[in-house]
């Protein structure tokens, strides 16, 4: 009896080397591809600005450069000075008595101004879209607002601009006897000039004002607009007898 062959379906194709093929294609397009290069566009770099000696000048009177070196001695912008003469030398560069062009120029707060710049920055305010600009233009509102406020208490008065700033750097073999004893003096020349402020303003000395007070927290305040702390401390470096 004969039996009847099934039907064989077609044969199957062996995919196994496909993706070897795949991956020789793809490496054969790489190479032969050519990807356009981007040029850049020629421009001249901006000629050094002539007034550049100015604005170095402007940054330097405006730091107060108070430097111990590893063998204790004392130079302030540069010059050897007595510790004795640092917190003279201190206020001066605050209050700048004879404005002189080697200190920081101070400008004049009056209540016209701030209400100006507090404007100013609340239009900024409401027609900022980023969230960081607008950020930006309210802590502007609240710092001319604080001097605002001071101007009411004080009535107007001189500002130090905003990087004026005692720079105290030692060396790395400092004696730490020696920091404290330049670092108690500077801050003995801003303390003593609040203390004058406030005597002079309120009648009464700055260390006697209380910041729990609510009717002495503006007062203090103000004092310390016109007298900020502002000492900067670099990190110790390698300075010698010859610094």
């Amino acid at each position: 009896m004969l039996r009847k062959r099934k039907k064989e379906g077609p044969g199957e194709i062996n995919a196994g080397s496909m993706a070897d093929i795949a991956f020789l294609l793809l490496i054969f397009f790489l190479v032969t591809t050519t990807m356009d290069t981007d040029a850049g566009i020629l421009r001249l770099l901006p000629p050094i600005v002539e007034d550049q000696e100015e604005m170095d000048k402007v940054k330097e009177r405006n730091v107060y450069v108070v430097l111990i070196n590893d063998a204790d001695q004392l130079l302030v912008e540069g010059a050897p000075m007595d510790i004795k003469e640092l917190r003279d030398g201190a206020k001066e560069f605050m209050t700048n008595p004879t404005n002189s062009e080697e200190l920081p120029e101070k400008t004049r707060v009056t209540a016209a101004l701030c209400q100006q710049r507090i404007a100013e920055n609340k239009s900024g305010v409401a027609a900022a879209t980023d969230p960081e600009i607008k950020a930006d233009f309210e802590k502007l509102v609240e710092r001319w607002e604080e001097k605002l406020a001071a101007v009411r208490v004080l009535g107007e008065y001189m500002e130090l601009p905003p990087s004026a700033v005692i720079s105290l750097q030692t060396g790395s073999k400092t004696s730490y006897d020696m920091y404290v004893q330049v670092q108690n003096e500077l801050e003995a020349g801003i303390r003593e000039l609040r203390e004058e402020l406030s005597k002079e303003k309120f009648g009464r000395k700055f260390s006697e004002l209380d910041d729990k007070n609510e009717d002495d927290q503006p007062l203090i305040l103000a004092v310390r607009m016109v007298y900020p702390q502002r000492i900067s401390e670099a990190e110790p470096v390698e300075v010698g007898l010859s610094n």
